[in-house]
This record gives C-alpha cells, sequence and structure tokens, in this order.
C-alpha cells in the first residue's frame, strides 16, 4: 500500500510543473514545493515588548501575538520543509543583537517555539544584518531557500535591506526573502521609507511583503510564506500519507 501511495505521490509530482509548463502565465509557479529550507528571521526588538496598540509596556505585549500565531502554523509547515531561525534584538538594552538560534532541520516546531517563548524584547533592529546572517546559514550562494522576515519596525543598526536585496539577487541561487510587517501602519516613528526599504528587500529576491494587524494576520501570512502548497492540497484530498516519514524529511 506504502508502495503504491509513493508511485501515485510520483506521479503527481511529474505531472504538477508540466501542467504549469502547459500555462505560460504560471511560469512563475515552477518551482518544486517543499525541497527549499527556510529560515525564519525573528522580531525581539525592544518595540516587541509594546502594547498591541499604543506601544507602551504591558502585560500582553505584541511579541504574544506573534507567538500565539507560530504556534498554529508550525506543526503543519515542519512535517513538510526543514524550518530554523535566527532572532534579532532580544538581548542588553538596545543593543545590536542577532542570535542564531537554529539550522533548519525536521520537525522543528518544539526548538523553535521553545526559543520564541523565552524570548526577552529589548535591543535595536540590526534586521539587515539578521537576514544576511540567514542567507549564510542556507549556503545562498549554492542552494536555493526561503527566507521569512517578521519585523515591526525599521531597520536601526545602520544596515541598508534594499541595497542587501540587490546583493542577495546578484549572488544567490534562487533565494526568496518575504517580508511580514506587523502593524507598521500605526506606529509614528515607521515612516514611509522605511516600509519602502523592506519592501524592496522582498521584491528585489522575488519575495512578498504581507502586513498584518492582529493573530488571525498573521497566520496568514506565515502560511502564505512558509508552507508547502501542493503538499498540503495532496494531503486534504487524501493523496498523501500524513507521515513526515514518507516525504523524506527526516534524516
Amino acid at each position: 500500500m506504502q508502495s503504491l501511495s509513493k508511485n501515485l505521490l510520483a506521479g503527481l509530482l511529474l505531472a504538477a510543473p508540466l501542467a504549469v509548463i502547459a500555462d505560460p502565465s504560471k511560469a512563475q509557479d515552477q518551482k518544486t514545493p517543499c525541497t527549499e529550507d527556510a529560515m525564519i528571521v525573528f522580531d525581539a526588538s525592544g518595540s516587541m515588548a509594546g502594547n498591541l496598540g499604543q506601544g507602551i509596556m504591558t502585560e500582553k505585549p505584541r511579541i504574544h501575538e506573534v507567538r500565539k500565531a507560530l504556534a498554529r502554523v508550525l506543526p503543519g509547515v515542519t512535517q513538510y520543509r526543514k524550518v530554523g531561525l535566527i532572532t534579532y534584538g532580544p538581548g542588553p538594552y538596545r543593543q545590536c543583537n542577532v542570535q542564531l538560534d537554529l539550522r533548519p532541520i525536521p520537525d522543528a516546531t518544539d526548538p523553535i517555539m521553545s526559543v520564541v517563548t523565552g524570548l526577552n524584547p529589548a535591543g535595536k533592529t540590526p534586521l539587515t544584518e539578521a537576514v544576511e546572517q540567514a542567507a549564510e546559514v542556507l549556503d545562498h550562494r549554492a542552494q536555493p531557500g526561503i527566507i521569512v522576515l517578521l519585523t515591526d519596525g525599521e531597520e536601526t543598526c545602520d544596515g541598508d535591506p534594499c541595497a542587501l536585496g540587490k546583493t542577495l539577487l546578484e549572488n544567490s541561487s534562487n533565494l526568496t526573502v518575504h517580508v511580514i510587517g506587523f502593524q507598521m501602519r500605526n506606529f509614528t516613528w515607521i515612516g514611509e521609507s522605511s516600509v519602502l526599504d523592506v519592501k524592496c528587500l522582498a521584491k528585489e529576491t522575488g519575495g512578498l511583503y504581507i502586513s498584518a494587524e492582529n493573530e488571525e494576520d498573521l497566520v496568514k501570512a506565515f502560511q502564505q510564506t512558509l508552507g508547502c502548497p501542493m503538499m498540503s492540497a495532496l494531503e486534504r484530498q487524501g493523496l498523501l500519507p500524513n507521515d513526515s516519514n514518507f516525504l523524506g524529511m527526516r534524516p
């Protein structure tokens, strides 16, 4: 039975690219799903400790919404994709801290959530350096990969997100950087140029910029940028065993 299922999956995956090629308007969708490792670049800067509405300290900081969203999305994503984590902003107050917490591994939900749950947002926002480090972890010059940058604010450590996007475009082997901007429209210190900088980073690498205002928006954004649409569709149709071993994702 398992052999039959594997043959069926192989046939479906081989047929899918042919169907895409038959429609030139869908050429941008020809990537094989779930083969790229991913890095989450997570904002733990001081602003993430602020209130969801007023940007002040509160018992329920903004990072709380992101934790809840990730906890909902990661169990499904990590069945099919190796995922790692870089955090920027935790630790000493107003420092440009970047921390590699986890290289991409299968079944990464628990280790990622363990780190995210324990974060103490306090530092500045070196998002450019964090994305650059994530690209190095993914061996971007030789391998395709996906970076999902979560940010609730502007670069504050002298980095240039747009320039980094141009550099990655020139030097990478199919690296895509998606950006999720969390409540960036609600705070006076976030000017239009700051949003344009991270939008440029995404655009230069063929990624998406997605604006999120609440937990539900975040769930949709993480699903859209980290998910494996074809595998999820096959599983919903009962054509794929709900077993990551089957997909060869386990070492």
